[in-house]
């Protein structure tokens, strides 16, 4: 399996003078997008910039992660909300990074349906466990403000 993105910027600066941070992502699907860098490094705060669109993609494959787990433990999810917050940090050779991103997920399942918070504590961690995105990312990951166990 593989994914296609492709990013475009087109230039209007001349040397010496500042450049423009917008630009276009247009996926796979045929969706497009316009992105720019954050606003305190000179970008457009009208657009996604790529700290929210990882914190978008890590938030959005936990999510469906873990509705996959709750639909084989028969448990139907009526919603589910989250509002991701992150962090700039710095990494062991001083350099900027996401250093963190708080999940902070409110399932509501459908009426009837009841699950102990031990048992939602175990499906967020195997949600965790089997999301692509936070396998693949070098950074802390928390639920609700305490971290996953690796």
């Amino acid at each position: 399996m593989s994914f296609n993105v492709k990013v475009a910027w087109q230039g209007n600066s001349q040397p010496g003078e500042e450049f423009s941070r917008d630009h276009q992502i247009q996926f796979g699907s045929g969706q497009s997008l316009n992105a720019s860098s954050a606003p305190d490094f000179k970008g457009s705060a009208d657009k996604v910039n790529p700290e929210e669109g990882l914190m978008a993609a890590l938030s959005s494959c936990h999510m469906l992660t873990f509705l996959a787990i709750a639909h084989l433990k028969r448990l139907p999810v009526a919603s589910y909300q989250d509002n991701v917050t992150a962090e700039l940090g710095k990494n062991d050779a001083g350099k900027t990074k996401v250093a963190a991103i708080d999940l902070n997920p409110v399932i509501t399942f459908v009426d009837g349906a009841e699950v102990s918070p031990e048992v939602l504590k175990k499906m967020h961690q195997k949600a965790h466990d089997n999301c692509f995105i936070a396998n693949s990312l070098n950074t802390t990951i928390r639920l609700n403000g305490k971290e996953f166990s690796h």
